[in-house]
């Protein structure tokens, strides 16, 4: 059952980054908190948070490059360490110098990527129900690098891939993350020509692979840090959590019991109450 919460977005603000349009949905003053979402979500994945975290802090919630609202190019490469390096290029185009960055799912990989290479424009960090410094378990594995080998082909683009992904995706309708309208506006893209185009583009980048500097590089990071997860997550498995916790200097567990993979949107308030906890540690100077 969803818990309540008041849906909030924000004002929209479009921002241009490596000649890329980019949408970003602003709410709240003080201390900034981006908020990066996952796959194939979009900011409204963080509605039922954001006016929680807004309540104190000015929050920043992004349709991530290609995703959302933001523009589908097939100009830049959705390359990791470039996603990366836009982390940095968005929070210069927001005129951010230091901010609290939360990412679940992809947004964790990428944001756990800017924490070794930009640490100095780091308060805070949480992860949640992401891949992160490892990898996702043998059949999600195999599931993914298959799409990243289909991608390379013409017949990616004709493939069912709306209707694939509505079908594998209803199971968080049934478990009332999602609503059937919330399911649609993540998937609704992938009716067009363009939209598949872009997924593919995507695809032809994605990588499954182990990344080694995230596995070692993560003892570097010794900001406070939330690791936040579901703990029945099929993709993203509370292992990996665990496994990153230790390796973070700063970085408590918070597992949310009975929570699946899309946990932001599945129980909204524990998350809310353990980011706002994270909000009140104490930074190093």
């Amino acid at each position: 059952m969803r818990e309540s919460a008041t849906p909030a977005a924000g004002t929209r603000r479009d921002l241009v980054v490596d000649g890329l349009r980019v949408a970003v949905f602003e709410s709240g003053a003080g201390e900034p908190c981006v908020l990066l979402h996952g796959y194939p979500q979009s900011h409204w994945c963080w509605r039922h948070v954001i006016a929680a975290l807004a309540r104190s802090h000015r929050v920043f919630a992004v349709d991530w490059f290609g995703w959302g609202e933001s523009e589908r190019s097939l100009r830049a490469a959705p390359v990791y360490d470039q996603e990366v390096a836009r982390v940095g290029r968005l929070l210069d185009a927001l005129g951010l110098e230091q901010v609290n960055l939360f990412g679940h799912d992809y947004g964790g990989f990428v944001g756990l990527g800017f924490a070794l290479h930009g640490r100095e424009r780091l308060l805070r960090l949480a992860i949640l129900n992401s891949r992160a410094h490892l990898t996702f378990p043998a059949l999600p594995y195999l599931q993914f690098a298959a799409l990243s080998a289909l991608a390379r082909a013409p017949l990616f683009e004709r493939l069912p891939l709306y209707e694939m992904h509505r079908r594998s995706l209803r199971r968080y309708v049934v478990n009332g993350s999602w609503s059937p309208e919330d399911l649609e506006r993540y998937l609704g893209w992938l009716r067009t020509r363009g939209g598949r185009r872009w997924l593919a583009h995507f695809y032809r980048h994605y990588r499954v692979r182990v990344r080694p500097e995230l596995r070692e590089g993560c003892r570097r990071v010794d900001v406070p840090t939330a690791v936040i997860w579901g703990d029945r997550d099929p993709y993203c498995p509370l292992a990996i959590a665990e496994d990153l916790a230790a390796r973070m200097p700063r970085a408590h567990l918070v597992a949310v019991k009975g929570a699946d993979h899309y946990v932001v949107e599945e129980r909204p308030a524990e998350v809310s109450a353990a980011l706002r906890t994270l909000l009140n540690e104490t930074i190093r100077c």
